[in-house]
């Protein structure tokens, strides 16, 4: 079951795909509140997750073909894809005291071992549910008090022609219909903690349906994201992977970092930028952050969060997810959007270069520019991001006391010598794919994507020469 995602502006409407397994529409996202993020005041961020010796460095090689590419299915795979294989170690990827910005969990489901890439935001949980038809009711509720989200995947999905399912929240403010196909998919989330499942008939008005036997709609698993009190509760031994002390955090001194709304006064610029970034829910669970790069379809973020369209296709992209008020409880409705095709990746750079679904829908947040120069030592800087699952947040905005969110070496060593820029702006686990941009230019001169005081980015002048064609 595929469904072509669209926050679709105004009115549900079917999105009907040809070559593919199902469909989906969505009332659009918007500034209205829905949902509560924070379960408290004064919950502690999150540390940075942490991660075993990091992989491995050599100078860099010519990108394979997209023939190169692991095999996928054809309709996931960009013709345009290249990748970079993985280089062999140096010294300086191996230092202990670097961190992957969003390191997966150790402590991954059984259900669904975690590879390397996205902080642990959920967990999966399995609840064989069974609609429609004579094999279950034609409505099922998953509740899960005080979860940020709900997601179901479903096993089976086998409707009489013109029968469809629907995914929503009680208030039926968010919803997205699907219809039937082959395989098995994951459904959009549902922001909040409740997700209403319904089998909608085509023949309700006909009176008696034809026969149905064996047939109905399976829901194996849900996701279910955790609430900020329980973020800031996972265990240390969750997030700590082999060979790691667990004292690793990225946010260095006090955090000066507020949540994005805070700013739409009193730094307008950098609260206009962050509208370019989204969260990336990654395999249900795992976050990263990206965001636009360029006015094209194209989405920017690290190679450690995903690396193929197979993993993309699957990946929720939302945008506006952020606190409706400064401080506050609420937060808006987010648009969301699926993964499409990644179309460049490079482990020695970090970078994944991918599109998204529904591209129209997301045009009214704006787009980021790579700068093409080098920053100096000491160029002020702010990072719009996604700490710990977190409505958007700003490190280093105007007015704070954020002076150690400026450029402290601008060539750093990466997973290559001279390869990033260095800083102590506050992040977190998930803030991995973050753009780090100069106050002075407002365009992205690092991605972010290693913790440890001093923090580190990609260099952005790197990125725009690498990623010119596609831009």
């Amino acid at each position: 079951m595929r469904r072509k995602t669209g926050i679709v502006v105004g009115a549900c409407a079917a999105l009907v795909l040809a070559g593919v397994a199902g469909a989906v529409t969505a009332t659009r996202g918007g500034d209205d509140p829905v949902g509560i993020w924070h379960q408290a005041p004064g919950v502690p961020r999150t540390p940075v997750g942490v991660a075993d010796s990091l992989p491995a460095v050599a100078p860099e090689s010519p990108a394979p073909s997209a023939s190169s590419v692991p095999d996928q299915p054809a309709s996931r795979r960009s013709p345009r894809a290249t990748v970079s294989p993985d280089p062999s170690p140096t010294p300086a990827a191996s230092n202990p005291d670097r961190v992957l910005e969003s390191a997966a969990v150790e402590t991954a489901t059984a259900a669904a071992p975690s590879d390397p890439g996205g902080q642990q935001v959920g967990e999966l949980l399995t609840v064989g549910k069974v609609l429609g038809y004579t094999a279950g009711p034609a409505k099922q509720t998953l509740s899960y008090p005080g979860a940020s989200y709900v997601k179901p995947h479903f096993s089976r999905m086998s409707l009489l022609p013109g029968d469809y399912v629907t995914v929503s929240n009680p208030a039926n403010t968010e919803s997205y219909r699907y219809e039937p196909g082959t395989g098995k998919d994951w459904g959009m989330s549902i922001t909040g903690d409740t997700a209403v499942v319904e089998v909608h008939r085509a023949d309700d008005a006909l009176g008696e349906p034809p026969a149905a036997d064996g047939m109905g709609v399976d829901i194996d698993r849900v996701a279910r994201g955790f609430s900020r009190t329980e973020q800031a509760r996972v265990p240390e031994k969750a997030t700590v992977r082999p060979g790691r002390s667990g004292r690793e955090e990225s946010v260095c001194g006090n955090d000066t970092s507020k949540d994005a709304v805070c700013y739409q006064s009193a730094d307008p610029v950098a609260y206009s930028k962050s509208k370019a970034i989204a969260r990336l829910l990654i395999n249900g669970t795992e976050l990263c952050t990206g965001w636009r790069v360029g006015a094209k379809n194209r989405m920017l973020t690290n190679n450690h969060c995903l690396t193929t369209s197979e993993q993309a296709y699957d990946t929720e992209v939302w945008f506006n997810y952020q606190c409706a008020k400064c401080g506050g409880y609420d937060v808006f409705k987010p648009t969301k959007v699926w993964g499409n095709e990644v179309i460049s990746t490079d482990h020695l750079l970090d970078y994944t270069l991918f599109s998204v679904d529904g591209f129209d829908t997301i045009g009214q947040f704006g787009y980021l520019t790579l700068d093409p120069a080098r920053p100096a030592k000491g160029t002020e800087l702010y990072v719009p991001q996604h700490p710990a699952g977190e409505p958007t947040r700003i490190a280093g905005a105007k007015g704070d006391k954020a002076s150690n969110c400026a450029v402290d070496n601008p060539d750093y060593t990466g997973y290559a010598a001279h390869s990033d820029v260095s800083y102590l702006c506050d992040t977190a686990g998930g803030s991995s794919g973050s753009p780090v941009l100069s106050r002075r230019t407002n365009k992205v001169v690092a991605l972010h994507h290693f913790g440890g005081c001093p923090n580190s980015g990609v260099r952005g002048d790197l990125l725009a020469a690498k990623l010119r064609q596609y831009l």
